[in-house]
């Protein structure tokens, strides 16, 4: 049953990001170990409420794994009104036991999930879940913040929200259909974030210099792909002006330190005149920083990528996914690899770092399909690559016929994109773990790779030494193909 909202005083919201396992496995971690990002929607969110004067406090169990008698602490110590978390698919089991924790600790205060995986199953996370007062679907800053100010009776006004009637019926109130323009936004509240920017790190061999951080400077994509989840930003694309990226920037600098940024968008020059506009900012105006991002081939050229290295280009990522032609039109828009060759070679001949992002396992894949991909990419100038392991996920347009092509164990704490979760028909997990290791050992032992890696020494100084202070956990890794070294549920 919810209970009723009084908001005579000011509301306080903490906002968690959870660590999706047990806080002691934390160091054994292959994923924190080589690339921990800062939890930046819940930095924009918390930067929203303070723009409107709402008390904000942010957990990041993550960037700093925080057992549970800490986060009870926090909770004494803030006394907050509302606990907001966000959650992947993963990192669902150990969300809802946190909110189960808050509940014991003080059951009045209001709970909140959001995220992909609450935005996509709304009331059947409230369903399975009854210590989850509220699910925010979508983008949060309009719905939390109204949460924040309005009373029990005026919930049915929120768009975005998903909440309990006094009877304990679950209503969805329907998406949003006003966003805010991204440049209306403050820049993300990274001072709410403990550590930061030291507490976090890009992917080693990523970056040149440290300190270094990431930046969001649109959201959404506008491709259909089947794997993609599309539950928070659904089919639109929105995105930063160059002048609101380029003071973004020079307020990390200045304030933080920052000597590279990397940009988390799926689409980073989808819109040109951005683009250009931007680069020509940083040429003209040099910020002495460099960047990463990742694009899609049909919306680069040589001319685009010739002045992206002046303003300091360092990396571009390039979604491959396979490199079975058959395959790829299954599942994704524009399927031309030799474009996507073309470019990736146009990209070297500018001076740019190339990373391949690639996945092992889609439905329909076979063993040749497999070395189909292998060959293509090792035909190519690629200096890094990471190959994810298939997941189906609940926003993705295949999970909902996914039984139909292999086999799938929704184990969702699993389901991180380093497990085999799903099998395609005619293959065999085992054969799957294989070729995935061949893939490695194969980019690995490439004289290219090799000297690449050795080149680091003096482009990433930062890096090796990430790579040496853990190399146990690398090797692990390697050997192994286990993102943790046993698996320990949440506590």
């Amino acid at each position: 049953m919810m209970t009723a909202i009084s908001p005579p005083k000011k509301n306080k919201v903490l906002l968690i990001h959870p660590l999706g396992y047990a806080a002691a496995a934390a160091g054994d971690d292959i994923l924190r170990l080589s690339n921990t990002m800062p939890p930046l929607g819940l930095a924009s969110l918390a930067a929203w409420l303070e723009k409107h004067e709402v008390d904000v406090e942010i957990i990041d169990c993550f960037g700093q794994p925080a057992p549970d008698s800490l986060i009870s602490s926090r909770l004494q110590e803030t006394r907050p009104d509302f606990v907001g978390l966000t959650c992947t698919t993963s990192s669902f089991p150990d969300a809802a036991r946190i909110i189960k924790l808050i509940k014991q600790i003080s059951p009045k205060i209001h709970t909140i999930l959001g995220g992909p995986h609450a935005s996509t199953l709304k009331e059947k996370i409230m369903r399975l879940e009854p210590a989850v007062d509220f699910v925010i679907v979508g983008e949060g800053e309009t719905p939390l913040l109204e949460l924040a100010q309005k009373q029990a009776r005026e919930l049915a006004t929120i768009p975005g929200l998903c909440w309990r009637t006094p009877e304990g019926e679950i209503v969805f109130n329907g998406y949003q259909s006003q966003l805010p323009d991204l440049d209306m936004l403050p820049f993300p509240a990274y001072h709410k974030l403990p550590g930061y920017p030291s507490a976090y790190t890009l992917p080693i061999f990523n970056y040149p210099a440290a300190p270094n951080a990431s930046c969001i400077s649109s959201r959404g994509c506008p491709y259909q792909c089947s794997y993609c989840d599309r539950s928070v930003f659904r089919q639109s694309f929105r995105c930063n002006s160059a002048a609101y990226l380029y003071q973004h920037l020079k307020y990390m600098r200045d304030r933080w330190g920052i000597r590279h940024i990397n940009f988390y968008d799926d689409q980073f020059t989808l819109h040109r005149e951005r683009v250009t506009e931007f680069c020509r900012l940083l040429i003209d105006n040099p910020l002495e920083m460099t960047f990463n991002c990742a694009v899609r081939a049909e919306h680069i050229d040589f001319e685009l990528l010739q002045m992206m290295k002046a303003a300091g280009c360092w990396m571009i990522s390039l979604g491959i996914e396979t490199g079975d032609p058959e395959l790829l039109a299954r599942h994704r828009q524009n399927t031309d690899l030799e474009l996507l060759a073309q470019r990736v070679r146009e990209i070297k001949q500018a001076g740019i770092r190339t990373k391949g992002l690639l996945m092992i396992g889609l439905p329909g894949e076979t063993e040749n399909s497999v070395r189909k991909s292998m060959e293509y990419v090792f035909s190519l100038p690629i200096d890094d690559f990471n190959l994810a392991k298939f997941t189906p996920f609940p926003g993705s347009p295949l999970y909902q016929k996914i039984k139909q092509y292999g086999e799938f164990s929704e184990d969702w704490e699993k389901m991180d994109c380093m497990n085999f979760v799903f099998i395609p028909q005619n293959m065999t997990k085992q054969q799957l773990e294989r070729l995935f290791r061949q893939f490695y050992r194969r980019h690995f032992l490439r004289p290219r790779t090799i000297w690449g890696y050795t080149a680091m020494i003096w482009r990433s100084p930062d890096s090796w030494r990430r790579f040496w202070k853990n190399a146990g956990g690398f090797l692990r890794f390697a050997f192994s193909n286990q993102r943790i070294r046993s698996r320990k549920s949440a506590q």
